[in-house]
């Protein structure tokens, strides 16, 4: 228990003082180059993968309430794994999804009425007098950006020939980081984390 809750903290701190930090210190869009390999660049998305939306405030808060009972369920397989006296590799995987879970829930539920919008030439401001949006309306904050490589891919290639490509062109977040780090945890080591049982 004490080392899952160490995880969720530690994730949990680090996701949310990062992106408090760029809100309240970088324009909408801005784009700070690291290396060439390596950007922060902020945006905000409804929370879905990819940054993809469908249904309006509707489909959002849908996706928020999901997101809730999803938590709890995950939660719940913590919980029980630890009871069960399971491998450190579930539990860190478990406590890494979850973590990431809860840090991007904590933006989509709170993030709208703390802050105000971003935009132009303003920077966003904590627990601002007019919020941008409600409880449960909140959009995530994504500011990770690794484009490794750019360029067009061969014309050989079918449908994408040709065509300008770079790799890797998601832009995302420390909580989007732990729920992928916990996922790829699992499926890499899932005869540790899920041992079959001796008759």
């Amino acid at each position: 228990m004490k080392k899952a809750l160490f995880i969720i903290i530690s994730v949990l701190l680090i996701d949310q003082i990062s992106k408090i930090y760029i809100k309240t210190n970088f324009f909408y869009g801005e784009d700070v180059v690291v290396f060439d390999w390596f950007r922060i660049h902020f945006i905000e998305n409804n929370g879905m993968a990819w940054g993809a939306e469908f249904g309006g405030k509707t489909g959002k808060l849908f996706l928020t309430i999901f997101r809730l009972f999803a938590i709890t369920g995950i939660g719940f397989w913590l919980y029980t794994s630890i009871k069960k006296n399971a491998h450190n590799v579930l539990i860190v995987a478990v406590s890494l999804i979850f973590a990431g879970a809860m840090g991007n829930i904590i933006d989509s539920v709170f993030y709208g009425v703390i802050f105000n919008t971003p935009g132009g030439h303003k920077i966003a401001t904590l627990f601002s007098e007019k919020p941008y949006g409600s409880l449960f309306f909140g959009k995530v904050v994504d500011m990770l950006y690794f484009p490794i490589w750019s360029g067009d891919l061969p014309k050989w290639l079918p449908i994408w020939g040709g065509k300008p490509f770079t790799f890797f062109n998601a832009i995302f977040n420390v909580a989007d980081a732990a729920i992928s780090t916990g996922v790829g945890i699992l499926i890499l080591f899932n005869k540790k984390a899920f041992p079959k049982v001796e008759e």
